[in-house]
This record gives C-alpha cells, structure tokens and sequence, in this order.
C-alpha cells in the first residue's frame, strides 16, 4: 500500500506537470504543422523508453530479488554492463534510421514536416540510453522497496522540458522540447544512479570476466517477452497516429493531445497498481500461493475496470469545456478545441481496454506466464487497421475509434485466455 500510494504521488505530480508541457505545446504550437512534427516524432521514442522501462523493471526485478546483499550487487553491475551496451545501440541506430522511421511512421507528413520530425526523432534518441539504463536502477530499487527515486520520473521529464522550451524557444524552436525531452532522462539517471548507491557498495563488482557464469540466453529472453509484448501493444496507437498525417495537418497534433488525456488517468490506474503489485504476487508465486494470486489479480482488474468506466464517461461528457480551459490559448484556438473534442469522442474508450490489457497482462508476466499476454498484444493492431481502413474515413471522430475497438477486443481475449489456462497453472505449481 506504501509502494503504491508513493507510486501514485508520483504519477499525479509528473501528470500534473505534463500537462503544463502540454498546455505549453498547445500556446506555441497549437495544431499547425509543426506540432504535427513534434508529436509524430516524439510519440514513438516515448513509447520506446516507456517499453524499455517496464521491459527492465517486469523482467530483472524477480531475478534481482532472489539475490541479496553482495549478489543482488555483483548481478546488478553485470547486468548494467551489458545492456548499456545495448542500449546505445539502440539509439545510434534510431538515429540513424529515422528518415526510414518517419517516412514509416508519418507518410502524410509534407516535405518541411517530415524534415522537422527526423532532427527531432536525433534529439530525442539520445534520450534512449539514459532511459533504459535508468530502467535497470528501477528494478534494483524497486526490489528494495524504494520507489520514491522512480515515481517521480515523468515529474523530471516534463520538467525539464518545460524549462528548456522556455528558455531556448527564440533560439530553437520546436526543437527545444526534444532537447529538453533528452535532458530530463539525462536528469533522471543521475537521480536513481544517486539513490541506489548505498546498496551498491556492499560489494565492488568484479572484473566482466566472471560475467560467464550467466545465462546470457535467459537473461536476455527475460525482457525480450514483455519488449515484445509492448512493441506489439503500442503498435495500437502508431497505426492511429500514422494514419491520422493522411487525414489533414493537425490531425497528428490533435490526436497527441487526446492521447494526454488518455494517458493520464491510465498512468495513474496502471502504473501503481502493476508496479506495487509485481514484487507481491512475484513472492506469492515463488511461495505457490497461486490462488492468493490470482484472488489478488481479480480484485485489482475488477477495481480498474470500474475506475476506468467512469473515467472514461465523464471525460466524453465534459471534452469540450476541459479541453478549452486547458489548452485554448495562443496557438490553440477555438478550431483547435473543436478538432481535439472530436478526435477525442473516438479516442477515449481506449483507456478501458488498454488498462485492463495492461493490469492483467503485467500480472501474468509477474507470474512468468508471457504467452497470453504477448497473443492478446497484438489483436488490437489487428483489430485497429481492419476497422481504419475499411471506414477509410479522415472525419476526426473516426480517427481513434478503430484503436478503441482493438483495446476492447485485446482485453477480452486475454480475459478469457488467462481464465481459460488458470487451471493448468494452479495444477502445475
């Protein structure tokens, strides 16, 4: 309950200040051209770090907690060895592709556009290493039970955005918040690196020549489960947003705005819940307490659809006013809230297919049970670009509505896929 309320806190405050990033986006940018840049380039590296971290936390924070004291320290640095190795590259080669990344990711996008969103996607790839290696002081800290360091990781982000959007605007433009973007995961390295050295220095690390005692091919299949699994998930919304730079300039820029408002009450409904639960249901798992488990899991997914449900009814009740008090100023005019209000009608229903998706999903990989989750990653995709495309329609209403309907199928397969094989579990544990 701790971890939770910690986790929350700091959910609530790093949504709180992304709605400033935000709000200041919509005074600059508006939902002209160059917001369409910024949002089709930052959408898919945020999804990426996003998928990075908790690819780090849900794989590595069992195996760490098996370990203690000088164990959990020698494995921690072994594995820090080698994925910032990995991650580097991973961010080398975003940069180097990103002309292929965008043209893939933002075909509609005009020739100034999609100039824009490739400098943009280079800056923010240098945020790729700083995140994922930030991810795996989280798995550490969070076997301690320390999650104050981590909850407030958007907080910085979005900080650091706003401070650097503001100071350097005149001088760089839209480029300023991809720099700012880069900055803040710089920041929130530092910070965790800080905090968990105290545990760290029960034991030196030894030379990477005893790093061959590892399993390697296990250490690696770990993560590679849940990258798979979130790739696939967030694939959902990229399809959305490359097919919405057909659909008429802004449209990109609107549907990033809705997605804020999706994203909030499903960072705050997912994130705490999943991140304070794994540690619990990964102890009761290696106790065979599977029943308490799963008990444990019901009541948390019947908890989160009902929050859900309502979330979701009164932001479609109330779109058009919170949307103008937010954003209507500058840039944003009243065009603007009327687009944004639009795309949103079809947009909102994803939060209750995505965050059942989400709890149940990191509940099963808590289990070591990846299957169910990795299958039902990709129904939405699936779902989405059969629907988008036989509407084929560039009205906003529609835009989202396809990424809707694939989170709602998704969540009902892996509902019925988890009850399905909960037998088998029981009787093999």
């Amino acid at each position: 309950m701790r971890g939770g309320l910690t986790l929350a806190g700091g959910v609530l405050t790093g949504n709180a200040v992304g709605f400033l990033r935000v709000a200041l986006t919509a005074y600059l940018l508006g939902t002209h051209t160059r917001a369409d840049s910024l949002a089709v380039a930052m959408g898919p590296v945020d999804s990426l770090n996003s998928i990075l971290t908790n690819s780090m936390v849900f794989a590595f924070v069992p195996m760490l907690a098996a370990q203690s004291g000088a164990g959990r320290a020698e494995l921690f640095w072994k594995l820090r060895r080698a994925f910032v190795w990995i991650f580097l590259a991973v961010s080398a080669i975003v940069m180097a592709s990103a002309p292929w990344l965008m043209r893939a990711l933002a075909p509609g996008l005009n020739a100034d556009s999609f100039e824009a969103a490739v400098n943009l996607a280079r800056i923010l790839a240098l945020s790729i290493t700083a995140a994922g290696v930030a991810a795996l002081y989280w798995a550490l800290l969070y076997t301690e039970r320390r999650f104050g360091p981590t909850a407030f990781y958007q907080a910085t982000l979005n900080l650091a955005t706003i401070v650097t959007a503001i100071t350097l605007w005149k001088a760089l433009g839209v480029y300023s918040f991809a720099l700012g973007y880069a900055i803040g995961a710089a920041i929130q390295l530092a910070l965790v690196h800080f905090a968990a050295r105290p545990g760290l220095r029960v034991r030196k690390p030894r030379a990477p020549e005893g790093e061959a005692a590892l399993d390697w091919r296990r250490i690696l299949a770990k993560p590679a489960f849940f990258v798979a699994y979130a790739a696939g998930l967030s694939l959902n919304l990229t399809f959305t947003r490359a097919y919405a730079t057909h659909a008429g300039p802004g449209m990109a820029a609107a549907l990033e705005y809705c997605m804020r408002g999706v994203g909030v009450p499903l960072a705050i409904l997912v994130s705490p819940l999943a991140n304070s639960l794994l540690p619990e249901i990964a102890r009761l798992r290696s106790l065979f307490r599977l029943r308490e488990a799963f008990r444990l899991i019901d009541r948390t997914e019947l908890l989160a659809a009902l929050i859900a449900i309502g979330i979701t009814a009164i932001t479609l009740t109330l779109r058009r006013p919170a949307i103008a008090l937010l954003f209507q100023r500058g840039s944003f005019t009243a065009d603007s809230t009327r687009l944004v209000s639009e795309v949103f009608l079809g947009l909102a229903p994803v939060l209750i297919g995505w965050s059942l998706i989400e709890i149940t999903a990191r509940s099963l990989f808590a289990l070591d049970r990846p299957w169910p989750p990795l299958i039902a990653a990709l129904a939405p995709v699936a779902v989405n670009a059969a629907l988008t495309l036989s509407l084929h329609s560039h009205e906003p209403q529609w835009i989202g509505a396809g990424a809707s309907a694939g989170a709602l199928v998704g969540a009902g397969l892996l509902f019925v896929m988890a009850r399905w094989r909960r037998k088998r579990y029981l009787e093999e544990a």
